[in-house]
């Protein structure tokens, strides 16, 4: 809980901050890289760097912070604090690093608002970093302990035993440990980091759904290949699709992730766009080894058939569900599709049944798209569950 007197200050000057915090996040990431390269080569995401999405992330998430803390003291956002602490689990972030940060934002701030940046300004705002750095550090503990491993110590090397050409820009690529270990247990829903090296010498790190369900030795990842158009490729997902081969080696985090399925009495709705569809696919894999009895509403937008991955275990999954039923929607027609499923997802027609939770994956705007639409046929906004890969620039917009 803030304190009395930083809770005046932060109210008074939030605005102020608010408005200047993208500069600061923009100064704060140069001062950062340039005392720490390796950061850059080997942590951060240099495309989203580039684009500068990283840097809204972390100006949406700081301004969402201190305005819960002023707005609703003795509250905190979990939802957004263990979004980012699962992140930063499976990045291998440890403590000390929320003081590296603290050392280059807070020069940072003092940089850009100058004289108004008061000894009791700093006091106040420092009070609310060190209350959000301490509260993720808390839950990446208990996510590492969960887990077994330490903090900064969460990979491990996986064979890779076979890979299967999705589509033109997909491949799914299944895993096995290469050491004499356990495969670490997941929950469906959860994603692993990869770290690859790439010509430069950088180990940049993505992170990839697991597509399987829980159980198997064997561990799945299903990858896209981003293609720029207009701004540079995928930098870890071309690698994947060009270099790595079976036999290969990849270095591989334990699971984390916060969309996980639950709420197995409710009705559900597993909605996707894209690639976003792997997490999903994990779900319904689950839900059919379980013999889940309860309905179960899959919905999916594509470009196409043919752009649609893992399209047939889509389908397959959804019929092993006794109380299941699958939608679809591509931009472009194909023979036998209804009128009604071309174009955007449009729930109009799909009954949302009272209680139902929402689990959702894609692309910023189809889920904020679907998300309006649960909301407008009932659904509580707090069932509404949602996975963003990539800085979570739906948190930097709000």
């Amino acid at each position: 809980m803030l304190s009395d007197r930083s809770t005046a200050t932060v109210r008074a000057t939030l605005p102020a901050v608010g408005a200047a915090i993208g500069d600061i996040a923009d100064l704060f990431y140069q001062k950062l890289f340039d005392a720490h390269p390796e950061l850059l080569r080997n942590l951060f995401n240099r495309g989203n760097q580039a684009s500068g999405d990283q840097r809204r992330a972390l100006a949406g998430s700081i301004a969402a912070f201190a305005t819960a803390l002023v707005e609703r003291p003795g509250t905190r956002p979990d939802v957004m604090l263990d979004r980012i602490a699962h992140k930063h689990a499976s990045l291998g972030v440890t403590p000390e690093s929320y003081k590296v940060v603290h050392t280059h934002l807070f020069a940072a701030i003092a940089d850009v608002l100058g004289d108004a940046v008061t000894p009791e300004v700093a006091a106040a705002w420092d009070e609310v970093y060190w209350l959000m750095a301490g509260s993720l550090i808390a839950v990446e503990e208990r996510l590492h302990a969960q887990q077994g491993v330490l903090a900064g110590d969460v990979w491990h090397a996986w064979e890779v035993a076979a890979r299967v050409e999705e589509t033109e820009d997909v491949a799914t690529f299944l895993l096995r440990p290469a050491q004499d270990m356990t495969a670490p247990a997941f929950r469906p829903g959860q994603y692993v980091s990869v770290q690859v090296e790439l010509p430069d010498g950088a180990r940049q790190i993505r992170q990839y759904s697991l597509t399987c369900a829980p159980g198997s030795r064997l561990r799945s990842i299903t990858v896209k290949r981003v293609r720029g158009q207009g701004s540079p490729d995928g930098e870890v997902s071309g690698h994947l699709h060009e270099h790595t081969r079976v036999g290969d080696l990849l270095r591989v985090s334990v699971p984390y992730g916060d969309l996980v399925l639950d709420h197995l009495d409710a009705p559900l709705l597993l909605a996707s766009a894209g690639i976003g569809c792997t997490p999903m696919l994990s779900m319904l894999e689950y839900l059919a080894q379980e013999g889940h009895q309860g309905p179960v509403t899959v919905v999916h937008g594509d470009r196409s058939p043919a752009d649609h991955a893992l399209r047939t275990d889509h389908v397959r999954l959804t019929e092993k569900l006794p109380d299941a039923e699958a939608h679809f929607w591509y931009e472009t027609t194909e023979a036998g599709q209804p009128a009604n499923r071309t174009g955007l997802v449009d729930l109009a027609g799909i009954t949302v049944r009272p209680g139902t939770h929402a689990y959702l994956c894609g692309p910023l705007p189809f889920m904020r798209a679907v998300r309006a639409q649960l909301l407008e046929a009932g659904v509580r906004p707090a069932d509404v569950h949602y996975e963003v890969f990539g800085p979570d620039l739906w948190l930097a917009a709000s």
